[in-house]
């Protein structure tokens, strides 16, 4: 009796939900401005905390004398990154202009400028779309991620400086110039092709850049005999390896949902919601799945594999996150777990390798990502989705291969065997993490 007396005066007191939904007022410019780089600065600053991801990773996965070159090599890539995308990625990623930053080259790869508030106001009193240094804040993040996939393929036998050298290249050309195919409205995004957040663009470019320089490489002292038998080298400190894990995927809610590059409408709002969603849910398909592979296969979980099976599924979903369903999402990530329980012994068997696994997470379930895109985004097509995998494909094979080739001629890109037994912390570094243990 009561609910008949009160649902009339809610419905005099409440607009309908209907008339809400078409009532709803369009934000003002200027709230647009602000949320659209807000976005772009909080996305940025979560991706930024996946360079600690990946710096705890790879610790935890190499050997206790190598983790202190491997420290230096992540945060000294990080600041090698930002300055070479400000002196010339940035512009060279964006050719036409439209959103440019002062630096060296500027002249050159685009006109404008990064003025003190970010903001160009035209005489329509419109800021645009976001402020280009919250863009540009949010697009080194992913050219530095890229580099971070190299560092942890080539650990425990590659000297500090030719790594350096090549990661100015890769951050500087290699990433901006192939990113601007698709994010910088070149021939890829003309095309139709289709990468949401960068399973092309930022983790297979990574991953062809690792594996050149590992073929060029070789493999570590003692991982392979001759016999065929492969010898398994533990890494130091799971912990860390799985604190760098857990890191990375909160990182990725901004890489994902950041990617939404928009925040000023309630449809945008919901898209990322759903973005971040479909993120997580792909995490925990990669993770479940190695779980169970690894018990089935092995009869005892692999615990590195379960990590890089949560790290598979997050590069599986991120050329798409927004269009699958949760359901979906659950099983495009566990599909990028399983490639990683099969591609490591594979590349075992070729003798290439990986200490940290980049290659089977970000180049292999990179490209499964990337294609697998039109089943839930009917707006992209496979024929489309593998030509962008091979273009970007066979442009990072060819340049990364040659300098390589280069750094190894000149300046040689590995350690002695004996600074190798003896641990690149002592030999590159003069400083161990673990003083107090030997290994």
């Amino acid at each position: 009796m009561r609910l008949k007396l009160v649902l009339p005066m809610l419905a005099l007191a409440l607009p309908s939900y209907a008339a809400a939904q078409t009532a709803a007022p369009e934000a003002a410019t200027d709230t647009v401005f602000i949320l659209n780089s807000l976005l772009f600065l909080v996305g940025g600053f979560l991706v930024f905390w996946m360079a600690a991801g990946f710096a705890m990773l790879e610790a935890g996965l190499v050997r206790s004398k190598n983790v202190t070159t491997q420290l230096t090599k992540n945060i000294s890539l990080f600041s090698l990154a930002a300055i070479a995308y400000y002196v010339v990625g940035y512009n060279l990623m964006y050719p036409l202009g439209s959103w440019s930053v002062d630096g060296i080259l500027s002249g050159v790869w685009g006109p404008g400028v990064l003025e003190d508030v970010g903001v160009t106001r035209d005489a329509a009193d419109d800021y645009g779309y976001a402020s280009t240094g919250s863009d540009f804040f949010f697009q080194l993040m992913f050219c530095a991620t890229t580099a971070s996939i190299v560092s942890g393929t080539l650990a425990e036998r590659i000297k500090l400086w030719p790594f350096l050298f090549f990661t100015i290249v890769l951050t500087g050309i290699i990433y901006p110039l192939q990113a601007s195919w698709k994010w910088g409205g070149g021939f890829l995004d003309a095309m139709g092709f289709a990468d949401f957040a960068g399973s092309t663009v930022v983790h297979s470019v990574g991953g062809w850049a690792a594996l050149t320089g590992v073929i060029i490489l070789g493999p570590r002292l003692g991982k392979y005999a001759k016999d065929g038998r492969v010898s398994p080298i533990p890494g130091s400190n799971l912990t860390l390896a799985t604190l760098g894990t857990f890191i990375l995927w909160l990182g990725w809610f901004g890489f994902n949902g950041g990617s939404q590059l928009a925040m000023g409408t309630v449809g945008d709002v919901a898209d990322i919601s759903r973005i971040f969603a479909n993120t997580n849910a792909a995490a925990a398909g990669g993770a479940i799945s190695v779980l169970i592979l690894t018990q089935l296969m092995y009869k005892k979980p692999d615990l590195t594999m379960i990590l890089n099976g949560a790290l598979a599924g997050l590069v599986s979903i991120t050329a798409e996150p927004l269009t699958p369903t949760l359901g979906v999402a659950t099983l495009i990530g566990a599909a990028g777990g399983a490639i990683v329980v099969f591609v490591v012994p594979l590349l075992d068997k070729l003798k290439i390798d990986d200490v940290v696994g980049a290659i089977p997470v970000h180049l292999a379930a990179g490209i499964f990502g990337t294609l697998i895109v039109p089943m839930t985004n009917t707006d992209a097509s496979f024929g489309t989705q593998f030509y962008g995998v091979v273009v970007v494909g066979v442009f990072v094979i060819i340049v990364s291969s040659v300098v390589w080739f280069i750094l190894d001629k000149t300046i040689g890109l590995r350690v002695s065997e004996e600074d190798e037994i003896n641990g690149l912390d002592k030999s590159e570094m003069g400083m161990e993490a673990y003083p107090e243990f030997s290994n």
